[in-house]
């Protein structure tokens, strides 16, 4: 055999033949070590004594959990701000889902009349910094409700932060639904609502898991309306709580404000991990059918 015969029957070496994933998966260490590095380092010092805090050093060398236990005893309101958030984002997010589902499965299979501008109105809104632009407006509306300085009234602007994205997620999650299981739903005399909770709800459950995060991660980590409207430290949820703690002629140090941003962070966190499968999933189906 010939030895340009012999070169042409020789296979690629393992570089040449993972070429592509050796890429992909570098780019996926890169991105996962510059997200997760920060989260690290403030674990780390959140458990770190105070002569280690001042040093350079990464590890520490004397763990100190005190700080947490520092952090419950400086901010006596913690277990009622941690409730309020807790409140605040599971009423939020419950709702905005139901309205979301409501919304979508109507723009879809029941085709209202005017839904193209429905449409093209939420989308629209996507583009304007609303949380900005209407906070005074916001302001005025809750005053003249009597919702200032209440937990309960921040529910209702929280609502409105990703009312829009998440019904065009779900308006993009039930156009899997074929028109024909809707149809034979209705001939065997099922009405709107039982059509989509025995029906179109479990066919759209990768969408419903995309809303409940984006909704919960906003919620919980909304800042800018909770200090507008709110007074009260009872009344205030984490994020604020979080904001606030600092000061104090070097009671805060660096350990202790890293102890309240692991608690203000880790529900979110939990939440997300143990939802990232069907949240991906269902992004994905929203992106490609939307």
């Amino acid at each position: 055999m010939s030895q340009s015969a012999a070169s042409a029957n020789a296979q690629p070496g393992w570089l040449a033949r993972n070429y592509a994933a050796i890429i992909r998966h570098g780019v996926i260490w890169f991105f996962m070590i510059v997200i997760l590095l920060p989260l690290s380092w403030v674990l780390i010092m959140s458990v770190k004594s105070r002569p280690d805090a001042m040093r350079g050093d990464f590890w520490p060398r004397k763990f100190d959990f005190t700080t947490y236990a520092y952090v419950f005893q400086k901010i006596e309101t913690l277990p009622i701000n941690m409730w309020n958030s807790i409140y605040v984002t599971a009423a939020t997010v419950l709702l905005t889902t139901a309205c979301a589902v409501l919304a979508g499965y109507a723009l879809v299979h029941m085709r209202p009349r005017f839904g193209g501008i429905v449409v093209a109105a939420l989308l629209a809104s996507l583009y304007f910094p609303t949380r900005v632009v209407s906070i005074i407006s916001v302001y005025e509306i809750q005053s003249g409700l009597g919702l200032i300085n209440s937990t309960t009234g921040l529910i209702l602007p929280y609502i409105t932060l990703n009312l829009a994205i998440s019904v065009l997620i779900m308006r993009s999650v039930f156009q899997y639904v074929p028109h024909e299981v809707i149809e034979a739903a209705k001939v065997d005399g099922a009405g709107p609502l039982r059509t989509l909770l025995t029906i179109a709800l479990p066919m759209a459950r990768n969408g419903l898991v995309v809303v409940f995060i984006v909704n919960f991660v906003t919620a919980w980590g909304e800042f800018l309306l909770c200090s507008t409207l709110t007074n009260d430290q009872e009344a205030r949820t984490m994020p604020v709580v979080l904001a606030g703690a600092q000061g104090g002629l070097g009671q805060w140090t660096w350990p202790n404000l890293a102890a309240v941003y692991m608690i203000v962070v880790t529900p979110g966190i939990l939440a997300f991990t143990f939802a990232q499968k069907l949240f991906f999933k269902g992004l994905a189906e929203g992106v490609v059918k939307g």
